[in-house]
């Protein structure tokens, strides 16, 4: 677990170094500013970004633990009382958070701003982080699968239940919805490989408006998975596929397009992506002057972070809207913050 000092010290080695270049020229040109993702606070160890909280900051997984970030840049240590988180030692526990009026029933409801964790490997399941840092179990889920990820339908149609998604020991992932008091539906056993960012389609996404959408980094693929478990294709981009290259942290654009993107750059040594061990940052402006608006779907590959929207009506679109770092290796979901 980091302490507070290593959280404070992290901030302020990238605080001096924040590179993040405006629009505004470009668009006052009337031509399309070119997108790069770009190192905003040094974290060597980042996995995953949600939200924003109600109090405007972002919920960050890195090493064994959990942070917040502000609108500053600054980073805080975030359940580490003798109650607090303490993250999977082994596999990619990935995080989601609570939003307003979560998933009432069964005599309760997901709490605002409570963080929800996944537990890999040995013990899969989900852990419960309340506003407070308390940590607790929330579910088990059964022996053999591996969680691979986690997201919240806030529309409605999976019954504003937390999913997630765990690999089989062949090559499937079952998809189950969990509800608040950590009652367990399996939805399919029968869904392809999918892992890393996954988000609840807006109503307004096409055919697949309110489905659960997940991405297969190793065929490149991505998918929206119903409330009754059918699995459809969304696309296919033109970027590269395969494990730690292919499709992996994905977000949906919010309808007010004002502020920032962000998404975790884990620091992997001896990979072919290394990463620069940081969040990076992207201006939604930029992503504005590349076309990209409220409701696209932003979909970043693992190495390099090369992005594209998907945009669905009557047919699904995929432009090439931004790029990161040749050595990123990016993780988990896109998050949009200020």
């Amino acid at each position: 677990m980091r302490s507070a000092t290593a959280w404070r010290a992290a901030a302020a080695a990238m605080l001096g170094a924040l590179a993040l270049a405006t629009s505004l020229g470009a668009a006052a040109l009337g031509a399309p500013s070119k997108a790069t993702w770009r190192p905003y606070v040094k974290l060597s160890a980042v996995l995953d970004i949600v939200g924003p909280r109600s109090d405007g900051r972002l919920v960050v997984a890195a090493g064994a633990g959990l942070g917040t970030l502000g609108r500053n840049g600054g980073l805080r240590p975030f359940a580490t009382g003798p109650h607090g988180y303490t993250a999977s030692p082994a596999g990619e526990p990935y995080i989601a958070l609570a939003g307003h009026g979560q998933g009432a029933g069964a005599n309760c409801s997901f709490q605002r701003d409570d963080v929800y964790a996944l537990r890999t490997r040995s013990s899969p399941g989900v852990v419960r982080v309340t506003r407070r840092g308390h940590a607790s179990r929330l579910v088990d889920l059964p022996a053999g699968t591996n969680p691979t990820g986690i997201a919240f339908d806030r529309g409605g149609r999976f019954g504003h239940r937390l999913l997630v998604v765990a690999a089989a020991p062949d090559a499937s992932s079952n998809v189950y919805a969990v509800d608040c008091a950590g009652g367990l539906e399996r939805l399919t056993a029968a869904a392809p490989r999918m892992e890393g960012g996954m988000a609840v389609a807006p109503a307004g996404f096409g055919d697949f408006g309110g489905d659960l959408i997940a991405a297969d980094e190793g065929s490149g693929r991505v998918f929206a998975v119903g409330p009754g478990g059918a699995v459809h294709l969304v696309a296919r981009p033109a970027l590269a596929a395969g494990p730690d290259t292919g499709v992996e942290s994905l977000g949906f654009v919010p309808a007010r397009g004002r502020g920032h993107a962000y998404v975790a750059d884990r620091h992997t040594p001896g990979n072919p992506h290394p990463g620069t061990g940081s969040i990076l940052r992207l201006s939604l402006a930029r992503l504005e002057a590349r076309g990209v608006r409220g409701g696209d779907l932003l979909v970043g590959t693992e190495g390099g972070a090369r992005t594209v929207r998907i945009r669905c009506a009557e047919r699904c679109s995929t432009r090439r809207v931004a790029s990161g770092p040749a050595i990123a290796h990016l993780e988990g979901h896109i998050a949009f913050g200020s």
